[in-house]
């Protein structure tokens, strides 16, 4: 069967709920992009989502994590942020990054932590918004 116009094009990824200790999402602006997301990316051949997580990060934001202490929060469905037309598909981990500081590296322009307070005045991607955005 073919899709139609009206199916979205599906995008998989994995992503990363990373918090503070004051209980804020961190969040990563691509370069060349407006809106805020979580760290983590598309997975290369052979990986799982887990792997694919440890990578994203350690390229995007230099934090160093083990994927099988990853824990794995399920998989959510969102509006791509920065593709129109189409669905992000993402696994989910929430992850535990120590007292490693994440920094911007790789395509990422910008980091912030956040909550729904704070964020108000940002774009954020809807996957973020609409499932792990703190109050």
């Amino acid at each position: 069967m073919l899709p139609d116009a009206t199916t979205p094009r599906r995008i998989h990824v994995s992503a990363a709920v990373i918090t503070d200790a004051d209980g804020r999402l961190l969040v990563v602006r691509k370069a060349g992009t407006t809106a805020f997301m979580q760290p983590g990316g598309k997975p290369e051949a052979g990986e799982n989502a887990a792997e694919t997580l440890a990578r994203e990060l350690a390229e995007e934001i230099g934090v160093h994590v083990d994927p099988d202490v990853l824990e794995p929060l399920g998989e959510f469905t969102a509006s791509a942020a920065n593709e129109p037309g189409f669905e992000v598909v993402a696994d989910v981990f929430r992850v535990d990054i120590g007292e490693q500081q994440p920094t911007p590296d790789a395509e990422i322009a910008e980091l912030r932590w956040v909550t729904a307070a704070t964020a108000s005045g940002i774009e954020i991607a809807p996957l973020a918004r609409q499932y792990f955005l703190p109050a």
